[in-house]
């Protein structure tokens, strides 16, 4: 794969490092939490996205807690 010499190569040709140091892979971060957020949201597994199935799941459980406290 990569040894850790071109890892390190690559990681000190990220501009930046004596105005903000380790915090300037930051934005690399944000870019790649904002295109997770855009596939679960967009892209369909078979007929489902992620959140769909997160708010299936979700009110399941509060219909199981209603039939639990009636």
């Amino acid at each position: 794969m990569f040894s850790r010499a071109q890892v390190k190569r690559i990681l000190q040709r990220v501009p930046g490092k004596q105005q903000l140091g380790i915090y300037r892979f930051l934005p690399f971060f944000f870019v790649l939490g904002g295109l997770m957020e855009w596939i679960m949201i967009k892209v369909r597994v078979g007929q489902e996205t992620f959140y769909d199935v997160y708010r299936r799941k979700a009110s399941e459980r509060q219909y199981q807690r209603r039939l639990e406290d009636e």
